[in-house]
């Protein structure tokens, strides 16, 4: 049995070389990408500030069909697509919008910058999305929209939530910034509530060479307000800008660069989710294998589009029942990590947690005890993020497998470092510092 890295042996996944390394970048740029940026260089249109950008129309047009959506506005960045779809589906000062307890704390920034106030609910244990179970507790007579978000690239539980939006006359706006290309029941994500919202950061499965977002709808009056939101509340030019601003607005357009390169990467989008299918679902299934591991679940009903990959530990099917899955996961991540697999946190505390969004008064128990399945996703997941996109990256997968079953090899090492600190949870980490 070789020794692990950590304890001074080889690590399962060699240092990357330039040619190895190059299977996990992310994005990756090709010479079609390049000259798609280089052809708005050379032209005249540099800004999208008035008509005539064909760049950013273009890639609206195709987002759209890609959707199966009537609308989509392309804007500066996917928290931008929030704002932008929140303001113009009517939310604002004395709303409420539920936001589930896991996601990146945009989504609730994005409330808040609507006037309107993030109130939480918790998430699905197996799925890590919004439950809808969790949801009729938290609705008040203020409850203006569901926000529900396609964590990690799955979709939420969308027919349960609009089920209880459609009851209440809720919006449902689809937070499917991690979400390109997955899909509900056969129908694309962004077309399946009021409106829709992706991000086009580099590390998203549909990047651009900056910050970009998209926003798609199906309503004619949610579309004209989009438009003038993300300009100022100027209509949009239909030959000569007038700036004159008919209501409320922001400058949160996308740049024809911008838009290019995405349009060049769009191009891509379906070969490339299919190989990324193919090769998280060879990794998964060699994972299946080890005892105390959990994959994610993706239901019946559903597409992941491997944003990433999430994986559960059971401290019970390893020996450790009295042991707290925090101290597992810390002594894995550090086993792992030596071995060469990249292994992270998305997301250290719930949202909730967070200074920005604690009520006053409220203490770390108080929500510990009100959120406690993601509690328990912070204290029990391991994740792998973004280096798994790159659809060259199949060997690299396979050696991350070949280092998870070493480690799992040294289970004995393992367990002796949880049970050094058998106790803890997130509320610790975040008092001390994240590990």
């Amino acid at each position: 049995m070789s020794r692990l890295a950590m304890l001074g042996g080889a690590p399962a996944v060699p240092a990357p070389d330039p040619v190895t390394a190059a299977l996990t970048d992310w994005p990756v740029v090709t010479a079609e990408d390049e000259q798609a940026v280089l052809r708005v260089l050379r032209g005249d249109r540099l800004t999208a500030a008035s008509g005539g950008d064909g760049e950013t129309t273009a890639l609206e047009r195709e987002w759209a069909e890609f959707t199966g959506t009537a609308h989509c506005v392309a804007v500066a960045s996917g928290t931008a697509a929030l704002e932008v779809a929140l303001a113009a589906a009517g939310i604002g000062p004395g709303d409420e919008v539920v936001v589930p307890a896991l996601t990146m704390n945009a989504t609730a920034h994005a409330v808040r910058r609507c006037g309107a106030e993030p109130v939480f609910a918790d998430i699905e244990p197996d799925t890590y999305t919004l439950d809808p179970a969790a949801v009729p507790a938290v609705l008040t007579g203020r409850t203006a929209a569901l926000l529900p978000v396609h964590l990690h690239g799955l979709p939420a539980a969308m027919d349960a939530l609009g089920d209880l939006a459609g009851d209440r006359g809720l919006a449902v706006v689809e937070d499917a910034a991690q979400a390109h290309g997955a899909r509900h029941q056969g129908s694309p994500v962004g077309s399946l509530g009021v409106a829709g919202c992706f991000s086009l950061h580099p590390s998203k499965n549909l990047p651009t060479c900056g910050e970009g977002g998209l926003v798609t709808t199906d309503s004619d009056s949610l579309h004209r307000a989009a438009l003038a939101l993300r300009n100022f509340g100027e209509r949009p030019p239909v030959r000569i800008r007038t700036y004159v601003a008919h209501g409320p607005g922001w400058n949160a357009r996308i740049g024809p660069v911008q838009a290019a390169f995405t349009r060049s990467q769009l191009s891509r989008l379906p070969q490339w989710s299919k190989a990324r299918e193919e090769s998280v679902g060879a990794l998964l299934n060699r994972l299946a294998a080890l005892p105390g591991l959990r994959g994610p679940v993706v239901p019946a009903d559903r597409t992941h589009a491997w944003h990433i990959v999430r994986l559960r530990l059971v401290p019970e099917e390893l020996g450790l029942p009295d042991v707290a899955p925090v101290s597992l996961r810390r002594a894995l991540h550090r086993a792992l990590r030596a071995e060469g697999v990249p292994v992270s946190r998305y997301q250290t505390a719930p949202l909730p947690a967070h200074p920005a969004f604690r009520p006053a008064g409220s203490s770390l128990d108080a929500i510990a005890e009100r959120f406690p399945v993601t509690g328990a996703a912070l204290d029990g997941t391991l994740c792998l993020q973004r280096r798994h996109l790159n659809p060259a990256a199949v060997p690299v997968l396979a050696a991350y497998a070949d280092a998870f079953e070493k480690v799992w090899d040294h289970l004995d090492t393992i367990r002796t470092m949880a049970r050094a600190r058998p106790h803890g949870d997130w509320r610790d980490e975040l008092r001390e510092g994240p590990r």
